[in-house]
C-alpha cells in the first residue's frame, strides 16, 4: 500500500454518501459502510497508508444527538459565530450552518477529517471554514457557540479538552457537548439538555443503541 496523496479522492472512493440513523436524510455524509474495505482496515494497513484512525468516517452517536438538537433549536446558533471542535465528519458544523449560523469554523487536527468535512459540506450545499490548528487551550477567537461531539473517549485528552471548554463557558460562550455515555465525560458541572436513542453498530459501540445526551457547561457555573 502506498501513502494517500489525495485525501478527498480517497474518501469518495472508500465511503458512501448516506444519511444517519437519527437525522435520516436531513444531512448526508460520506461514511464508511460495513460492505466497504475501509471498514475492515486494521492498524497495520492504516499505518501503511499513513492514515490516522478514520474517526471522520463515522457519524458517532454524540455528534448525531448534538446535530439533531441544533436542527430542532436553530435559535441557539442563528446569526452566531460557531466552532465545531474536533469536527470529524462535520455533521455538527453542517447542522449549524443549516440553522443559519452567521459563520461556522470546523476544526480537527486530522487533515482527513477536514477533507471529509469539506466534502460533506459541499454535499449538503453549505459553506463553512475549516482548520487543522490545535485550538485546545487557545483564547476565544470570537465564537458565540462551541459544539463538541464525542470528545470524552480517552482520559487525559478528555480532561484537557473539557477543562478548556469549561473555561470558555465562563466567558459567556455557549458550550454544548454531545456524548453517548463515554467513560471520561465529566461527572459534575454539566447541565443535561436532552437525550436521544441513537441506533449504532455493535461493531463500533458494543451495542446496537446508544442513549446519547446533549450537555451544556452552564455559563453561570451552576450545574444540575
Amino acid at each position: 500500500m502506498t501513502p494517500i496523496s489525495n485525501p478527498k479522492n480517497f474518501i469518495t472512493q472508500n465511503t458512501r454518501s448516506t444519511g444517519t440513523p437519527l437525522l435520516g436524510d436531513e444531512i448526508e455524509l460520506y461514511l464508511a459502510c460495513q460492505d466497504l474495505p475501509l471498514w475492515q482496515l486494521g492498524e497495520e494497513e492504516l499505518d501503511k497508508l499513513q492514515l490516522p484512525t478514520p474517526f471522520w468516517a463515522f457519524a458517532w452517536a454524540g455528534g448525531q444527538a448534538l446535530s439533531q438538537y441544533i436542527l430542532d433549536n436553530p435559535d441557539i446558533v442563528r446569526d452566531k459565530r460557531v466552532l465545531d471542535f474536533a469536527c470529524g465528519c462535520g455533521i455538527q458544523a453542517i447542522a449549524a450552518k443549516m440553522s443559519e449560523a452567521k459563520t461556522v469554523l470546523a476544526a480537527d487536527i486530522d487533515p482527513f477529517a477536514i477533507a471529509a468535512t469539506e466534502l460533506n459540506a459541499e454535499q449538503n450545499n453549505v459553506s463553512l471554514a475549516t482548520t487543522t490548528e490545535n485550538l485546545v487551550g487557545k483564547d476565544n477567537q470570537g465564537w458565540d457557540v462551541i459544539l463538541a461531539g464525542d470528545v470524552c473517549y480517552e482520559g487525559p485528552m478528555a480532561k484537557e479538552i473539557t477543562s478548556w471548554l469549561r473555561q470558555l463557558s465562563k466567558t459567556g460562550v455557549i458550550v454544548l457537548i454531545g456524548d453517548p455515555g463515554r467513560t471520561y465525560l465529566p461527572k459534575s458541572g454539566l447541565k443535561k439538555l436532552i437525550s436521544y436513542g441513537v441506533q449504532t453498530s455493535s461493531a463500533l459501540e458494543d451495542t446496537d443503541v446508544r442513549n446519547a445526551c446533549v450537555w451544556e457547561f452552564p455559563r453561570d457555573e451552576q450545574s444540575s
